[in-house]
């Protein structure tokens, strides 16, 4: 079949009803392009068998998955939404963090609210807190001058 613009061979056939009517549209990639369709790859098949195992796998894993301490399992938590003790964070610690992570756009630690112009105190914890995080920072990356410097900093913040 030939693309009805230019003439070439039509790849992207497209099929419309408009007002009971059927109309049918045959355009190569770069008419269909220039029209404004959108052209959506396909999937191999293999793939996608490959993703649906994978995703059995894991939920075969996760049901099994159940805390030690108060015995709730995986599958009771996502009923419920509610854990059952502390240990329950580190008995499903792997698909809570994919929680999060989904739940807070990628963020996986609490940063908390605080208001928009602190004084006094709270100003100077706020600013300690940054300085711890941004050592631990420092120290993962293991730029020990940065660390030093930190460490300075913090001191000096703790004796006042």
């Amino acid at each position: 079949m030939q693309c009805q613009l230019c003439g070439k061979r039509a790849t992207v056939h497209l099929t419309e009803i408009i007002d009971g009517q059927k109309v049918e549209q045959h355009l190569c990639e770069q008419c269909a392009q220039s029209e404004g369709i959108t052209i959506k790859q396909h999937v191999p098949i293999s793939s996608l068998l490959n993703d649906l195992v994978e995703a059995q796998r894991e939920t075969k894993e996760l049901t099994s998955l159940s805390c030690p301490q108060c015995d709730l399992s995986w599958s009771e938590f996502r009923k419920s939404g509610l854990l059952g003790c502390p240990n329950d964070y580190a008995a499903f610690e792997k698909p809570l963090l994919g929680l999060i992570e989904r739940a807070h756009e990628g963020a996986v630690t609490h940063i908390g609210r605080v208001p928009e112009n602190p004084t006094g105190k709270l100003s100077q914890q706020l600013k300690l807190l940054r300085f711890r995080q941004d050592l631990h920072r420092a120290i993962k990356e293991e730029d020990y001058e940065t660390a030093a410097h930190l460490r300075d900093e913090i001191s000096k913040y703790e004796t006042n």
